[in-house]
């Protein structure tokens, strides 16, 4: 009885031993045959957090892919782009960790040893960077018979960079440099062997002049208004989005007599670097419905976004330029705004690192679209001398002390006379409740502000844009926090109330020049 009993825990160890062997055999040539399927992922190798083209997307164009010999195929251009950017962004990282980690992926043996020279100097001066580029303008040289070696010129390379001592911003650099360029193709991905510098050339592309003068004069007698839906404020493109109750809120404005709506596009929300085109469509709606109605559109970019670090511009760069490109044309498009209040961003991050950002997005912004004049709308006449060079028209916001606005305003006209000032933002709540007793205003109080603002704005002529057309039901915590003291008055700023019926200040807001009977 114990010799069968043996006999059959044995075999039993045997077969299960034999269906264990034969599961992991099989699921090896499985692993195998998906890792040669789906081939080696750079990510992966290097352990990043996210694809390399959610982080660094400079935009690059081949100028010229023509090969005396052996042309070039349009599947190995994309992977020597797909590399060679690769390589730039490795790099750029290396520089700001001070680490070799990666490089040895991008870079043949020789071509790493001047970087790791690099990175070791940093250490030993305590120095890291930040680094990125916006644009390349690729010419190929060679193209090798076998299909292992290319040699291309990489002209006019826009750089920028922020130089650091430990946790001490020095300065930072904006450079234009052409490079010479020859990639080895090495176990299936393409190396860097040389990135030599060379003299740049001189950009001969035809640049169309700037045409905004019929635009300028639209904005020197603007009337208009900070534009939200009653139901989705801070949120025009959700999922709430109704055409219809739009054009009736167009409509109300147009009979108001007023000839411009300032609208907002969040970052995020469109899809950051790779832009949502179901919101373009919506973009596109509210444009047709603007047009309808003899509305012009300021539309202001990047609202709630914060993060202006020089290793992110690519991305903000490629948001805007398909936002641009998109509705560039559009009749109802009246001037570009980089950003809402950039100034309050001065202290959490950095009042160099937030200028240098806007400079180049107000740079680009004019190279996309050469039609209609940019601006920036700061948080208060003060800062509104900030880039005002380079702005074509400057925006300020007001929500001070009324009889110290014409002083202001007066102010920054004195410091730059030469260009159009816009009231952007201003108004006055009407709530008076529990959680403002002693300082706010009911109805009859926002009346007697817009009638002492609209005054002043008459005589002075000062185009302007109020702050809102509804009071809301619900106003997001990410606009005010949550503290009611903070939040509630926030509810009460329109001429029309949340049901749609008009406040006192409704009427004193209407342009009876141009309103319809």
């Amino acid at each position: 009885m114990a010799i069968k009993l043996n006999k059959t825990i044995y075999r039993t160890i045997i077969i299960i031993t034999f269906i264990g062997l034969n599961a992991l055999v099989l699921y090896g040539i499985g692993a195998a045959w998906a890792f040669l399927n789906t081939g080696a992922d750079r990510t992966s190798m290097l352990h990043l957090e996210v694809p390399m083209d959610e982080v660094y997307r400079p935009n690059l164009e081949w100028i010229n892919l023509d090969n005396p010999g052996r042309p070039i195929e349009e599947q190995t251009v994309g992977e020597i782009t797909n590399d060679y950017m690769n390589a730039w962004h490795v790099r750029n990282i290396a520089y700001k960790k001070n680490d070799y980690y990666g490089i040895e992926d991008f870079y043949t043996d020789s071509a790493r040893t001047r970087l790791y020279a690099n990175i070791d100097l940093n250490v030993k001066n305590d120095n890291w960077y930040k680094r990125t580029t916006l644009n390349h303008k690729s010419d190929l040289d060679f193209y090798s018979a076998d299909g292992t070696m290319v040699v291309f010129k990489d002209y006019n390379v826009e750089e920028y960079q922020e130089i650091y001592q430990g946790e001490q911003l020095l300065f930072t650099e904006k450079d234009t440099t052409s490079y010479h360029v020859m990639m080895l193709l090495e176990d299936g991905f393409w190396r860097i062997r040389h990135l030599n510098e060379i003299p740049s050339i001189a950009d001969t592309t035809k640049t169309e002049p700037r045409n905004i003068t019929k635009n300028i004069k639209k904005i020197e007698n603007l009337k208009g208004i900070n534009y939200y839906p009653k139901d989705s404020p801070w949120d025009t493109f959700g999922k709430r989005f109704n055409d219809t109750i739009i054009r009736d809120d167009f409509k109300i404005i147009e009979n108001m007599g007023l000839n411009t709506i300032r609208i907002f596009i969040q970052y995020e929300d469109f899809g950051k670097s790779r832009v949502n085109y179901k919101k373009i469509n919506l973009l596109k709606k509210i444009l047709d419905a603007a047009h309808d109605h003899n509305l012009d559109v300021l539309i202001t970019l990047f609202d709630f976004y914060g993060d202006y670090d020089v290793s992110n511009w690519t991305l903000t760069h490629r948001h805007a330029q398909e936002i641009v490109n998109a509705v560039k044309d559009h009749p109802a498009l009246l001037a570009w705004d980089i950003k809402n209040e950039p100034d309050l961003d001065f202290n959490s991050r950095g009042k160099l690192r937030v200028l240098s950002w806007l400079e180049q997005m107000i740079e680009n912004i004019k190279k996309w679209d050469r039609n209609h004049p940019v601006t920036i709308g700061w948080s208060s006449p003060e800062a509104g001398v900030e880039l005002a060079a380079k702005v074509d028209f400057i925006s300020y916001h007001y929500y001070r002390e009324i009889h110290k606005y014409k002083e202001a305003h007066n102010k920054l006209r004195s410091i730059v006379p030469t260009k159009p000032k816009l009231l952007q933002e201003y108004g006055m709540s009407s709530y008076k409740g529990l959680w403002n007793l002693y300082r706010g205003a009911n109805e009859e109080g926002q009346l007697e502000y817009y009638k002492e603002m609209q005054k002043t704005l008459k005589e002075e002529n000062i185009p302007y844009m109020f702050w809102t057309l509804y009071d809301f039901e619900k106003v997001p915590s990410s606009v005010a926090g949550s503290l009611p003291w903070k939040t509630k008055k926030q509810h009460f700023f329109g001429c029309l109330d949340s049901l749609g019926n008009k406040k006192p200040a409704y009427y004193e807001l209407v342009s009876k020049k141009e309103s319809n009977p």
